[in-house]
Parts: structure tokens; sequence; C-alpha cells
């Protein structure tokens, strides 16, 4: 593939890094069966649906741009069936690090990963936006992802931390649209903030 090509670019073949998501993604659920859950496995990614709404901020996933999330919990009190789901990185991190403090942490997060999603850009209102993908295999566990904040592309929320399974995509990323190169142990309530997360 030609290392210059923009993202997204010759998908007819599949390429070194889609190989290395899958093998990875193979080996993260082998591994998962030794980490939780009532069965013994983590809660897989699930398709994000048309009435799917941010447990954050209310607004319904499927009607904006940007990255979504997913977040399942072990009997959480306030959650139906113990997933919540969210319009961005920003209300993402926002709600499970605030839900964390009141004693709650999820048994895995997803954040979309665009080093799989084919995106694009989209311009709105003279504002320039990262595009939206709600399949489950475009979502990663948030702890596998190098994580760009405060990019020029926007997001559902604003300014976003947008997630990828490369490190050379992040960086990529970056070099392009600017923002800061942060692991998923790096971002705190203060970096969510200073986004305009709510």
């Amino acid at each position: 593939m030609d290392p210059t090509a923009p993202f997204g670019a010759d998908r007819n073949q599949p390429t070194r890094r889609q190989l290395l998501v899958a093998t990875g993604a193979g080996t993260v659920g082998a591994l998962a069966g030794c980490l939780g859950g009532d069965d013994g496995e983590l809660p897989a990614a699930s398709a994000i649906e048309a009435d799917d709404s941010c447990e954050q901020c209310g607004m319904v996933l499927t009607e904006h741009p940007g990255p979504v999330g997913q977040a399942f919990y072990d009997d959480h009190p306030d959650l139906e069936d113990d997933r919540a789901t969210f319009c961005s990185g920003t209300c993402t991190y926002g709600w499970t690090l605030d839900e964390a403090e009141e004693g709650y942490d999820p048994l895995v997060t997803y954040l979309t990963d665009y080093s799989s999603a084919d995106w694009e850009t989209l311009d709105e209102g003279g504002e320039a936006f990262i595009s939206a993908h709600f399949d489950a295999e475009d979502q990663a566990d948030v702890t596998a992802l190098s994580l760009v904040a405060g990019s020029d592309l926007r997001g559902a929320m604003g300014q976003e931390i947008i997630g990828f399974s490369e490190v050379a995509d992040a960086q990529t990323f970056l070099d392009t649209y600017g923002g800061q190169r942060l692991e998923h142990e790096d971002v705190t309530r203060e970096l969510v903030d200073s986004l305009g997360g709510m």
C-alpha cells in the first residue's frame, strides 16, 4: 500500500494493518476468558443502533459525526442492560471517569477505532468534522488505542478524543490535524473539561 495514500485508500486488498487488527482482535478475544464477566468473557462491542442515545448528554448517536463509545458494566444500578452508549470520545471519558469516582469501573470500554474505520472529513457549516462509524468491528477497547485529543477535526461535542489502534496512524493524524497524543491512562477529567466535554 502506498504510504502517502490518504486514509481509507486501497481498501480492496487487506492491508498489513487490517491483518494485524484482525489478529489482535482474535488475541484479545482469546485472552478475555481470563479477565472477567459472568461467563468468563468480556462483553463484545455492539453495533450502534438508531435509537441509542448518549448516557452523558442524551443526544442520539446516529445523528452526529465523530467517534462513538460504549462501556459495559457488571450490575450498574443506573443501566438497564449494563451498557452505556456515548455520542463522542469526550462523553465516553467524561461519564466513565465520573462513574469510576463513584466506584463503578467498566468491565470494558470501546471507542471508534479510526485505524479500522474507512473515515473521511466532513464540512458542516464551515467547520471540519471526522465521520462517524457505528459497526461493531469499527470499535476497539480504549486500552489498546493511541488517542489524539483536541485536533482540528471535531465530533458531536466539539473538540474530540479520537482513537487509533495503530500508533503510526495516530501520529500521521496528529501531524495533519494537530492535537495532543495520549494513551488511555493519560486521559483525566481535567483534560475532558478542557476540550469542552460535559
